[in-house]
């Protein structure tokens, strides 16, 4: 094959730093300088003449935002420094005793402090070495987080390769960020999700949380996300004073600092600064808690130091929690996937920090009665972290007369059947597993993305499919068939497809997986986890007493009692082989002790013999794991063709790297 001119890299180069300008333009400063037409005319030259010469298509290409096969799973990445948390003060006579304990420890009065809101979304690292964005990461217990960079590649407001134009690039820059959801966006999701019948988000956090984790990337690129840079961690190569002084080589750098910063000194002008930022809160495009402090300079940052998880030198404060005034008009028992009824008060529709709520759970009859909630009752609201709606307390001056006490209804209200507490506990249940509404929420369970991840699955569905009698119990699923889907309301062929094809792809799963979808009380992840090591097989889970149960690391004698009377109940074995029978095929795991058990690989390049996941897949098969970035730690790294930053950093630290022919000589022994 003919080498390509230079004159075709020069017009990529040319082609790929022009779109990267307007990406920037358009998602980082809100200031388009051309036409969305004329964005995908420069869009789709590149893409035809990348097409043309794939041997040139670069890792930060604009066209690779989207470029990788769905995950199975996430790798962790380990920090290179912490990720601190901030210690909160919600009045301003705490924030007086912030301010006093940093004057006494630096020995100066009037510090200038750095503000800027406290963004309400998901805190991530960025890496980026020699200007390339290379690992992003969740902050996750603060030492180590979840490797998502492929999903933050779609972030638009993301750039995959630093600006040089106004100053130096760094060596080494680990940017610390909140990644969340603008608020129209987010009601314009749920709108879409809504229609689809798919379950609403409760929150823009919640939504750029799912988002962010997504094990299809494509997924997480229709979403529209967002990146605020607020920090660093690691810093080589340039010299940065101050917080202020961070956040313009952001800008500088093609990084979207986050809004709102300014410089202000000492209490007073704090106090006056968070006035104004809580009222303009509601008014803002995004959703925000409260006001974050920090002192300015970093060398006094440095002399300030940490105490555990925090800063001595920053904290947030918070907004006061949003509250409103309301009437219960009904309290009515919802009935869950276990048969657990939750007694759910309907309420007069009221306003709170900008969500209406017309409902909210009270909890269990225990809750009911300890704050005497009655119908006709006003209650004071408040949204807990601005995010979920809950009773404070019943304002008692105004009860109307003659309310009465609540009581749990003594038989189902969905399909009648007996209503029960045993002694030990403080649910109320119906007796009947067949019930439809147990059955719907069993059926949304089974969908979850942590059960057989069936996208799609979504409340509205769910609803029709049981209403009509189309769906009776979990193994119905399989025998669903396009010509009943697209007879449903709202349900076009497409979507009748796509949803066909998820419950095929989800036949193959594992038992851990399996072992959660059946809804066992108490059986999570990590329990359905140690139940498939231990025993191997479902048959064997399914035969085993609650002695033998008991002997599983962190299943105590309740949660095998439970497990035991699950599979002792005949309807649930006849569930198990109808599953079984419609081709859902739990595979066992084993804990791997192979021949490179505690071995750390990185990959980097493409390997032309295999896919990165099926290089993983034999790693991780061998006993070894793969991480995202290259550190002291790392035993091996991988380097295919094309390979990254990462050959340089494994040089720098002295790790051994291994070739493709060597790296398949070790995974084939």
């Amino acid at each position: 094959m003919a080498r390509p001119s230079r004159d075709v890299s020069r017009v990529l180069d040319e082609l790929r730093r022009e779109i990267a300008t307007h990406d920037h333009r358009y998602h980082v400063l809100d200031d388009p300088s051309i036409s969305d037409a004329e964005y995908d005319t420069l869009f789709r030259r590149l893409q035809a003449l990348e097409a043309e010469h794939p041997e040139l298509v670069t890792a930060d290409s604009p066209t690779q935002r989207v470029g990788a096969a769905p995950s199975a799973t996430f790798a962790t990445v380990r920090h290179r420094h912490q990720m601190l948390s901030l210690g909160n003060v919600t009045t301003r006579d705490e924030l007086a005793e912030f301010d006093a304990r940093v004057r006494k420890l630096l020995g100066y009065e009037n510090i200038p402090y750095a503000i800027e809101p406290k963004v309400d979304g998901v805190a991530v690292e960025l890496v980026y070495e020699d200007g390339v964005f290379t690992t992003g990461s969740t902050r996750g217990d603060g030492l180590v987080g979840e490797d998502v960079t492929v999903n933050l590649r779609t972030v638009r407001s993301v750039p995959l390769r630093l600006r040089d134009d106004a100053r130096p690039l760094p060596k080494v820059l680990d940017v610390r960020g909140e990644v969340f959801m603008p608020l129209e966006a987010f009601r314009a999701l749920n709108r879409d999700r809504e229609e689809a019948g798919l379950p609403v988000f409760a929150n823009p956090r919640n939504s750029t949380a799912g988002s962010l984790k997504q094990l299809d990337p494509k997924v997480t690129a229709s979403r529209p996300l967002q990146l605020a840079c607020h920090g660093v961690g690691a810093l080589e190569g340039v010299a940065v004073a101050s917080h202020t002084e961070l956040l313009a080589a952001f800008a500088d750098w093609g990084l979207k600092p986050v809004p709102r910063h300014q410089l202000v000194h000492g209490l007073d002008e704090l106090a006056a600064a968070f006035a104004d930022l809580e009222a303009a809160r509601d008014a803002l495009p995004f959703e925000i808690d409260g006001l974050v402090v920090k002192v300015n300079s970093f060398e006094w940052q440095g002399l300030l130091g940490q105490v555990s998880r925090s800063p001595r030198w920053a904290v947030a404060w918070k907004f006061k929690p949003r509250q409103a005034e309301t009437v219960v008009d009904k309290i009515l028992p919802s009935v869950g996937r276990t048969g657990v009824l939750t007694p759910v008060a309907e309420l007069a529709p009221v306003a709170v920090g900008g969500v209406t709520v017309r409902n909210v759970s009270l909890h269990n009859m225990d809750e009911v009665e300890r704050k005497d909630i009655r119908v006709g009752d006003t209650v004071l609201l408040e949204r807990a972290g601005d995010v979920i709606p809950y009773v404070v307390r019943v304002i008692e001056e105004k009860r109307p007369a003659k309310t009465t006490r609540f009581h749990m209804p003594t038989h189902c209200p969905v399909c009648g059947a007996d209503v029960l507490r045993q002694d030990d506990e403080v649910a109320y249940r119906c007796q009947n597993i067949a019930c439809p509404a147990r059955i719907k929420q069993s059926l949304r369970f089974f969908g979850h993305r942590g059960a057989m991840d069936v996208e799609g699955l979504g409340e509205k569905l769910v609803d029709q499919l049981v209403d009509q009698g189309i769906v009776k119990d979990l193994a119905d699923l399989y025998h669903l068939d396009l010509e009943r889907l697209v007879a449903l309301e709202r349900m076009g062929k497409k979507s009748a497809e796509n949803l066909l094809a998820q419950l095929e792809r989800s036949k193959q799963t594992t038992l851990p997986r399996f072992l959660v979808a059946l809804g066992i009380r108490q059986v999570g992840e990590a329990t359905a986890k140690a139940l498939a090591l231990h025993f191997g097989t479902l048959d064997a889970i399914m035969a085993a007493d609650v002695e033998a149960l008991t002997a599983v690391r962190d299943v105590g004698p309740e949660v095998a009692a439970m497990i035991h009377a699950f599979f002792a109940e005949p309807r649930h074995i006849a569930l198990v082989e109808r599953l079984r029978a419609a081709g859902v095929t739990p595979a066992p795991v084993t804990e791997t002790r192979g021949p490179l058990a505690g071995k750390k690989f990185v990959l980097t390049g493409s390997l032309g013999g295999m896919s990165r996941p099926e290089a993983q897949r034999r790693i991780e098969g061998l006993g070894g794991r793969v991480t995202a970035s290259v550190s002291k730690d790392t035993d091996f790294v991988v380097v295919g063709a094309d390979p990254g930053s990462k050959v340089k950093r494994a040089e720098k630290l002295g790790v051994a790297q291994l070739d493709e022919d060597a790296f398949v000589k070790l995974v084939r022994g």
